[in-house]
């Protein structure tokens, strides 16, 4: 399924406009889902992109934002602290429920998965919560301070600088981290729980996920990152729990119903994604067409040559089993590869009545059949006439009719 994303904005805690942005899939969704990143990054880390559009991709619209003071918020970050980032998601939560639908997924990434395990408990609509890499006590961010601590609680703040850039913490961060209790909030939350934690993570360590599972009430499950770092910046770890959370929280939210009306017809509509991606929309089932890279698409579908020889391939193999079950015969498992290409009529040898009297170049579908085993030589031309007998063959050598209408 294609994904289209909307930027949006809303207010958080103290008034200010917190950027965000709405991954939203082509076609119907399933249920809202509300992502929170780590602690000083953005909207925008890779884990955070990846893993929202996935969702996306399974039918779920999902708001990812920056807190207040950080990425494109509005806000001071010096006057904020675990608390007002509690309030932030509790007030994205509020937007969505405003304006679409109260989000029934939770995701959060370290401190954010801290923060999303602080809310749960008060988004009545929320089936599930899954963080990834989260601490079991706010209070563990302390340890990035490292001897700035001192100073903090001396002199009120200090310049502290946390992945390269630098930032002003205050005591009231410190009081207030130190004061926040997450284990009686995943207690009572009353959530599912999935856990995604790897074991190698410097930054926060495995023994917090098992604090986080042992505090949490059935129903719960915890996967095991392998080798993954703490940003989950590796493309393959990325992907590896987008697609692990996906299945997760499917489970939870049901698929959307989609109307008998829907299946009659094929829609495609562009994503905006690229020059000539689309997403296609069949009844329940969800496809992306695109061109090749080669020709300015980003290769992030099958193209529409492409799906017509999947149509050919397609009708070609089930015409070929309802005749082998009509006759009995033990075909096995039937393959059908098939290549698309333009050709010159009057050098196409094997075209047949397609290419006579026929200048410049015409379309050639090469179709090759296999079968498990060996196929017996007296029924491989009776397997050809067969599926010259496919209704989308037919639809191909002969000419049909395409009515347009435009609205």
């Amino acid at each position: 399924m294609a994904v289209t994303t909307v930027r949006s904005t809303f207010a958080g805690h103290d008034g200010g406009e917190l950027a965000a942005r709405l991954d939203m899939p082509v076609g119907p969704v399933r249920g809202y889902a509300l992502f929170a990143h780590c602690f000083t990054c953005s909207k925008d880390l890779f884990a955070a992109r990846h893993i929202a559009q996935s969702l996306a991709q399974h039918g779920f619209a999902v708001l990812r934002f920056d807190f207040t003071g950080l990425g494109s918020s509005e806000g001071e970050f010096a006057n904020t602290n675990f608390s007002s980032n509690v309030q932030d998601l509790l007030r994205a939560a509020d937007y969505l429920r405003e304006n679409f639908e109260a989000p029934s997924i939770l995701v959060g990434h370290s401190l954010g998965g801290a923060a999303v395990l602080a809310a749960a408990g008060d988004i009545p609509e929320v089936k599930g919560v899954a963080t990834i890499g989260a601490p079991s006590d706010v209070g563990h961010v302390l340890h990035q301070f490292g001897g700035s601590l001192d100073e903090i609680r001396e002199s009120g703040k200090a310049e502290v600088s946390l992945a390269g850039r630098p930032f002003t913490i205050t005591k009231n961060f410190v009081d207030d981290a130190e004061g926040s209790r997450l284990e009686d909030r995943i207690a009572t939350m009353k959530k599912a729980l999935l856990v995604l934690h790897s074991p190698t993570d410097q930054t926060v360590g495995i023994e917090n996920a098992s604090k986080v599972f042992v505090a949490a009430k059935h129903p719960k499950s915890f996967i095991s990152l392998d080798n993954a770092e703490h940003l989950v910046s590796k493309p393959a770890d990325a992907a590896y729990a987008a697609g692990l959370i996906s299945a997760w929280a499917s489970r939870f939210v049901p698929e959307a119903d989609v109307s008998e009306e829907a299946s009659e017809a094929v829609l495609v509509t562009e994503t905006g994604l690229g020059k000539f991606t689309n997403a296609v929309t069949i009844g329940r089932h969800r496809l992306t067409a695109d061109e090749p890279k080669s020709v300015g698409g980003l290769d992030a579908g099958p193209s529409p040559y492409d799906y017509l020889s999947i149509a050919l391939g397609t009708c070609t193999a089930m015409t070929l089993r309802m005749y082998a079950g009509y006759k009995n015969l033990a075909l096995g498992k039937v393959s059908v590869e098939v290549s698309h290409g333009k050709v010159a009529a009057d050098h196409c040898t094997d075209c047949g009545e397609a290419a006579e009297g026929r200048g410049g170049k015409i379309d050639r579908f090469e179709r090759i059949i296999s079968a498990d085993g060996e196929v017996d030589p007296e029924i491989r031309e009776k397997l050809i006439e067969i599926a010259g007998k496919c209704p989308v063959h037919r639809t191909l050598e002969s000419s049909a009719a395409v009515v347009t209408k435009v609205l």
